[in-house]
């Protein structure tokens, strides 16, 4: 057996352990991760924006997530053990040959990644994602999707928080027979709205609306 075999079983078995534990009466705390990349783009743009999600999620579905978000690099083992790894940033992507097998071995035992665009990383993170997913394209999904529609209604689709070039949000996917592994939103900033209100000069009600879509994101994961 070799080791991306075992990394295989490892996932599993983490992710059966971790849906265990939201269904219990006495569930494990979980949390959310980052995913720390190289190429120079500002992986770590929203420090508060996982915390403030996971608190949301904690209040709004009843989750036991550990508000103290987890920081993961793309090759590293510790990816396998969490369910959900969000990626973020403003510039450039590179993924080495072992990182994108890494992620991809992730992805295809169980894992979930979203990226969310700050503004900027569009390009870059298209052609890193090809490099783990040479054979799948990003396909923009249709807004009857359950991702829309698991704790909140979303019938238009992924929220419009900040302007950026004035572009309609997009909610993309890569889909890996018949499951989506990768959730990626464009033009709309999540991770912008879900940042402490004083970070940035949002409304509340589209900071609420943010909060919610990272809601909807965390339960697809757990029901698809």
């Amino acid at each position: 057996m070799n080791i991306m075999d075992l990394k295989k079983i490892s996932v599993v078995a983490g992710l059966l352990l971790l849906c265990m534990g939201v269904l219990s009466a006495q569930p494990a705390q979980m949390r959310l991760a980052l995913l720390k990349y190289h190429g120079g783009g500002d992986w770590y743009a929203n420090p508060t924006s996982l915390t403030n999600l996971a608190r949301f999620a904690n209040d709004k579905m009843n989750t036991h997530f550990n508000p103290d978000y987890a920081t993961v690099e793309v090759g590293s083992a510790d990816l396998f053990a969490y369910p959900v790894v969000h990626m973020t940033g403003h510039g450039n992507v590179v993924f080495s040959d072992d990182e994108a097998l890494n992620l991809r071995t992730y992805l295809l035992a169980g894992g979930f990644l979203h990226i969310d665009d700050n503004y900027g990383m569009d390009p870059y993170v298209r052609r890193a994602m090809k490099k783990v997913f040479p054979e799948l394209d990003f396909v923009e999904l249709p807004f009857d999707h359950p991702i829309y529609h698991e704790k909140f209604d979303f019938s238009n689709g992924p929220p419009k928080i900040h302007k950026h070039d004035g572009k309609p949000s997009q909610g993309f996917g890569l889909i890996y027979k018949g499951r989506l592994i990768c959730y990626y939103t464009y033009e709309t900033d999540l991770g912008d709205g879900w940042e402490d209100p004083d970070v940035h000069n949002d409304p509340e009600e589209k900071r609420v609306a943010a909060l919610k879509m990272g809601a909807n994101i965390i339960k697809f994961v757990f029901e698809q």
